[in-house]
């Protein structure tokens, strides 16, 4: 199948071009920076494209048999625009070229209301102070979905919770619209979403994921929470805004001087929602 992703340099979206091409799809990359992109091989045709230019949304949707977007922005203070403005301009791409298959990344956190995520800690330390740090965040997600649920695509939207980084696939649980779990591992959410375009059981559905084999540090990810209330560099939900923050933190001391015992912080690679 010839499928382009949306937000492909971002943390899922590598995950999610590596594992289609395994699958054996033809596969289409688009970013804002071409260059920073691996090259996978053969299948893979990287192209550079803002989601916000709806000519360039257009030309890189041409030609395909579905869309996957894991599309997305640090938290910010200011309004966000990139999952509706960029659901819009995939949509009307879409249309204008009969590409019917959409799979796009949203949150559990659009609608926490649908039933705690993992416990006291989570729904009651965890998930406010996430919701609150990301709420501009979450409401353009919210307004993303209402595009996508009011197109006539085959759409599916996927709602992860927070996410983070495991070394393979696990096993997983979907459910529709809503899944008891506090976690998603970013290779979980890449595997489900790729396996949306051989499947019918989430057309024009919400699939909520979860990963419950693995589970990151609470600790960590409030932390990283922390840190963007500071303004210091924060990872994307999925984001393509790609940033050395999603590297993967070093081992304890790792680059100090031999005399020192001092341990490093170590960051988390994955938030909430």
């Amino acid at each position: 199948m010839r499928i382009v992703v949306f937000g492909a340099n971002g943390p899922t979206g590598r995950v999610l071009v590596s594992q289609s091409l395994q699958a054996g799809h033809t596969v289409t990359a688009v970013t804002r920076r071409p260059d920073a992109f691996p090259r996978f091989g053969a299948a893979l045709r990287v192209v550079a494209a803002d989601v916000h230019d709806v000519d360039a949304v257009s030309t890189a949707v041409a030609g395909h048999d579905a869309v996957l977007s894991s599309l997305g922005v640090p938290y910010s203070r200011g309004p966000v625009t990139v999952y509706s403005e960029g659901a819009a301009h995939i949509l009307s791409a879409m249309e204008r070229h009969a590409v019917r298959r959409l799979v796009c990344v949203s949150a559990s956190l659009v609608e926490p209301q649908l039933g705690p995520h993992g416990g006291f800690l989570v729904d009651k330390v965890a998930g406010p102070l996430v919701r609150y740090f990301g709420r501009t965040v979450y409401a353009d997600m919210a307004r993303m979905e209402a595009l996508v649920r009011a197109s006539d695509a085959e759409w599916t939207i996927m709602r992860p919770s927070g996410l983070f980084e495991t070394t393979q696939v696990t096993e997983y649980r979907t459910a529709e619209d809503y899944l008891n779990a506090s976690f998603t591992s970013r290779a979980d959410l890449a595997d489900a979403m790729r396996k949306q375009l051989d499947s019918d059981e989430f057309v024009r559905k919400v699939c909520a994921v979860g990963t419950f084999d693995e589970k990151p540090s609470l600790l960590r990810l409030l932390l990283r929470e922390g840190s963007s209330r500071r303004g210091l560099p924060m990872p994307d939900h999925s984001a393509d805004a790609l940033t050395r923050a999603d590297a993967p933190a070093p081992p304890p001391g790792a680059g100090a001087p031999p005399s020192r015992t001092r341990r490093r912080r170590p960051r988390a690679t994955g938030r909430s929602g």
